[in-house]
């Protein structure tokens, strides 16, 4: 048996479909189909059924998952010894982000390192949801909380803030008529809907979103108030703040990985570049940027 072979019937254990895997691992989805055969022959057993959910572990398939899980992490801590002793910084480097980062304020941080360091194959992810990095899911996970896992290595890279936003036009209707505002219903991240719940208990939405960007396109539409983050918000020329941020409601922005890789070279550049180019925009992530006058600061 090869180590790429176990590597790859892991990912289809893990994700549950041979698509998946070819997807996470860079692949094509007949090689995935290709290899897992070849292993299933050469130890004489079938490792994976197919169901009508998806493909499903033997019980031999998941005697070789928990085996095949234990070289895994033998591999991370030999990578992680060697990692820092390499000459030059270069490998495969794979970054787990939100999916509303990934695709705005972080872009052009990601672009810069690519830049920087050509040798390095940079794979984007987005995700918004739990991501095992223990399971080798990706390298770096780059997530919002106030509670990362303490299995993980982490580096706050900033405190992002929030505040209620109203498209300019429908925030100047507000102030001429005085009506009651519309709350835009979330059903994203647990953070927006507690908020959400509390400034509009009486839960009066007629528009319902589930995820961050489609908050920023509604509330763009004049379709109500939402929470955003601020340097979402901010950077929305068509927005205005319904009210300022308020600190209960600042997350960690952190950088987290496995601590097998706390030595990786590409590991290391990887953060120091994200720590100092979130810094030169702090004032954006904390919501300190100079906003114009006539916002309406209270109100339901």
């Amino acid at each position: 048996m090869h180590w790429d072979d176990l590597r790859i019937f892991l990912a289809v254990a893990r994700d549950g479909s041979i698509s998946g895997a070819a997807k996470r691992l860079n692949i094509q989805h007949s090689t995935v189909s290709r290899r897992i055969r070849l292993l299933e022959t050469q130890l004489g057993t079938r490792l994976i059924e197919r169901k009508k959910s998806g493909y499903e572990l033997t019980p031999a398939g998941d005697e070789l998952r928990m085996a095949a899980g234990k070289m895994e992490l033998e591999v991370l801590e030999v990578e992680g010894a060697l990692g820092g002793q390499e000459d030059r910084v270069a490998g495969e480097l794979r970054v787990s982000a939100i999916n509303n980062m990934a695709s705005s304020v972080l872009m052009p941080i990601f672009a810069g390192f690519s830049e920087a360091y050509p040798d390095i194959r940079l794979h984007v992810q987005v995700s918004n949801k739990y991501v095992s990095l223990a399971e080798r899911h990706a390298d770096i996970a780059i997530r919002l909380t106030n509670t990362p896992l303490d299995t993980l290595v982490g580096t706050r890279l900033a405190t992002v803030a929030s505040a209620v936003y109203g498209e300019r036009r429908y925030l100047e209707g507000l102030r001429a008529s005085g009506a009651r505002p519309l709350w835009i219903g979330v059903e994203c991240c647990a953070f927006h809907q507690s908020w959400t719940h509390a400034a509009c208990p009486e839960h009066r939405h007629s528009f319902f979103v589930d995820d961050t960007l489609l908050t920023l396109a509604a509330v763009k539409q004049g379709l109500g108030l939402a929470y955003l983050p601020c340097f979402m918000g901010d950077s929305a020329e068509e927005l205005e703040r319904f009210r300022q941020p308020d600190p209960i409601h600042d997350l960690g922005l952190w950088l987290l990985y496995h601590p097998d890789l706390r030595r990786t070279k590409r590991v290391r550049v990887f953060r120091e570049h994200m720590l100092a180019r979130i810094r030169d925009q702090s004032a954006l992530f904390e919501g300190r940027l100079p906003q114009p006058s006539g916002l309406v600061s209270a109100g339901p």
